[in-house]
């Protein structure tokens, strides 16, 4: 059986399982389990079942995820969440959407410090809910703005993820970095600026304006917004100055984090509590989810599908652009069943001489790449983004699916604009290594 036809059949067996109502983590696991049975060696399945599960829970580097999500849990469980959003509210009470682009403010901050989509997304998503459905926001596009803003962890730097692609593409780490920082200003904006579109078109779904402040009385509300970014500031000048690691920026976070609930006396020993054990049961989540993924991918690479895929592709001869839309499309397909780590260290060496010769730059495609993988995380009905929210909000997965996908199709027209505009992508790094 050619390898295309067991893709599409496997994708159909995990998309039943997923509209049977199975574990997401337990539905990937068997569509990994499925996918061993094609694999060409006579591979034990229960075998690479055990070493990928625990080959990739014990990462040092993962560590700093369930950190990340309980300094969420502290924030959420104490004031210092409503502080946020009495401080961000002054300033955005003229906007179309008013607090709904905290969701979008705080991902872009939280995501330059914490590198991943699925912390970015869980943490931000544990304070903005609640607030956002107290003060009587849509709940679908909270869902969705915080689906497509999770994104952010990635592509704004630093991320483990433009590590990952620099190392395999043996091009510059800081080069990529540069990079992308204007696309992530980009992104941001397509997503407020679709908040604020929508929020004109629905206004009856939009709560009032809040009465108007003086200026003295806006700095003064905003002064709640010192512990949060402070907080944040210090996290991330540690690991931007390479003070500390990843997983130590996040261990400072929960530790700053305790310190000012304590300040502020809203730290009891029920709320320490119930922070541990929310982190917990979130973490454990996310981390079996993973689990799952990383199985799957597995079994995805014996088998040899995503080489097959790119070697389909190259076989095409496609023009440059043609070229960028076949990717486009390829690596959301695979996004269905791989991170994107995953789907990084397995294609790059297939895809990266096709795009050299379609004279595109490693460190544009780069960026390129980030993006689509953003695609893929909410990508409905299986992005990863979707079953996280799915798990914080407790709506189903249509529900979620239906609230991200104004938020793919502003990822597709981001991957469009710098395939048609490549400047804003290379601009910065451009002026920081003329030669």
């Amino acid at each position: 059986m050619e390898l295309l036809s067991i893709a599409a059949i496997l994708l159909g067996f995990l998309a039943l399982l997923l509209g049977a109502g199975v574990w997401i983590a337990v539905a990937l696991m068997a569509t990994g389990w499925a996918g061993m049975q094609f694999a060409a060696g006579g591979i034990p399945a229960g075998s690479v079942l055990a070493t990928t599960v625990w080959g990739n829970s014990a990462s040092w580097s993962l560590a700093a995820l369930p950190l990340f999500i309980w300094m969420g849990e502290i924030l959420f469980r104490t004031r210092l969440s409503e502080e946020m959003f009495r401080g961000f509210a002054p300033w955005l009470n003229w906007l179309p959407g008013r607090l709904m682009h905290v969701n979008v403010l705080a991902c872009g901050v939280f995501g330059s410090v914490s590198g991943s989509s699925a912390a970015t997304c869980a943490t931000v998503a544990k304070i903005a809910l609640p607030e956002l459905k107290k003060r009587g926001y849509d709940e679908g596009l909270s869902l969705g703005s915080l689906a497509g803003a999770g994104t952010l962890g990635i592509l704004i730097p630093p991320s483990i993820t433009m590590v990952v692609y620099a190392v395999q593409a043996n091009v510059s780490i800081i080069q990529v970095f540069l990079a992308g920082f204007l696309p992530g200003m980009m992104v941001m904006a397509l997503y407020s600026g679709y908040i604020a579109i929508w929020s004109l078109a629905n206004p009856r779904n939009t709560p009032p304006a809040e009465p108007p402040m003086s200026l003295r009385r806006r700095i003064a509300e905003s002064l709640n917004l010192i512990p949060c970014l402070l907080l944040i500031i210090f996290v991330f000048l540690s690991l931007l100055m390479g003070w500390a690691t990843a997983t130590e920026c996040a261990a400072w976070g929960v530790l700053g984090s305790l310190a000012i609930a304590w300040w502020q006396g809203a730290l009891t020993w029920q709320s320490f509590w119930a922070s541990v054990m929310g982190a917990t049961r979130v973490n454990c989540m996310i981390l079996l989810i993973l689990a799952g993924a990383s199985y799957m991918g597995t079994s995805m690479a014996y088998t040899g599908i995503p080489m097959a895929l790119a070697n389909w592709v190259n076989g095409l001869q496609l023009s440059p652009y043609a070229l960028i839309a076949a990717l486009t499309v390829m690596y959301v397909v695979l996004g269905t069943a791989l991170d994107g780590i995953s789907m990084i260290v397995l294609t790059t060496a297939i895809v990266i001489p096709m795009v050299k010769q379609a004279g595109f730059d490693l460190v544009w495609f780069g960026i390129f790449l980030v993006l689509v993988v953003e695609m893929a995380e909410v990508s409905p009905p299986v992005g990863f983004n979707l079953f996280v929210l799915q798990t914080m909000s407790g709506k189903d997965s249509n529900t979620v699916a239906k609230a991200a996908l104004p938020f793919f199709f502003l990822l597709v027209l981001a991957v469009a604009l710098i395939t048609v505009f490549p400047d804003i992508v290379m601009v910065l790094p451009r002026i920081a290594f003329p030669g």
